[in-house]
């Protein structure tokens, strides 16, 4: 495993090399390119960031997942793991952090911990990503792509559930 990376970047100088490629000048016009990407999602990413740490600090995952608690318990939905489901659409980062602290707290073999677990490793940070690929290719409609995200992420949360629950 240790010798993956440097096999894989002897392979493309070699190959770049027999196929008569400049290696450097290729290089370089990818950089290029992705910094031109890199300046197009950054404004989306700054602003998602911003949202989240205040959605954090202001109290309002909290407010949220307390008036969510009565759904979320007919669903078989730990009160606990709310937090990580309202977080983890739009934050890999948060989410990990809330189900690290579901894990500390009740420990990776309770019922919240199991459910934290599936929860991240069934879903991703699906609204997060949307916005910054929205973002960088110009979609302006993403209705239908929103809801198809949105409908994954409560089908993922319930799941989560239910098999930590056959665990």
């Amino acid at each position: 495993m240790a010798w993956t990376v440097p096999l894989m970047i002897v392979f493309i100088v070699l190959y770049g090399g027999v196929k008569g490629v400049d290696i450097t000048d290729a290089f370089a016009r990818g950089v290029k390119k992705g910094l031109g990407t890199l300046m197009t999602i950054l404004p989306a990413m700054m602003l998602m960031t911003v949202a989240i740490q205040m959605a954090q600090g202001s109290g309002l995952i909290e407010r949220l997942s307390a008036a969510l608690m009565p759904a979320a318990s007919r669903l078989g939905l730990p009160s606990d793991c709310l937090p990580l489901a309202l977080l983890r659409p739009f934050s890999s980062s948060g989410a990990l952090s809330v189900g690290m602290n579901i894990m500390e707290r009740f420990g990776p073999d309770s019922y919240q911990g199991r459910v934290a677990a599936v929860m991240l490793g069934a879903s991703e940070s699906s609204l997060y990503t949307i916005g910054i690929y929205s973002s960088a290719t110009g979609i302006k409609k993403g209705g239908r792509i929103l809801a198809a995200a949105f409908v994954g992420d409560i089908t993922a949360f319930i799941a989560s559930a239910f098999f930590a629950r056959l665990m």
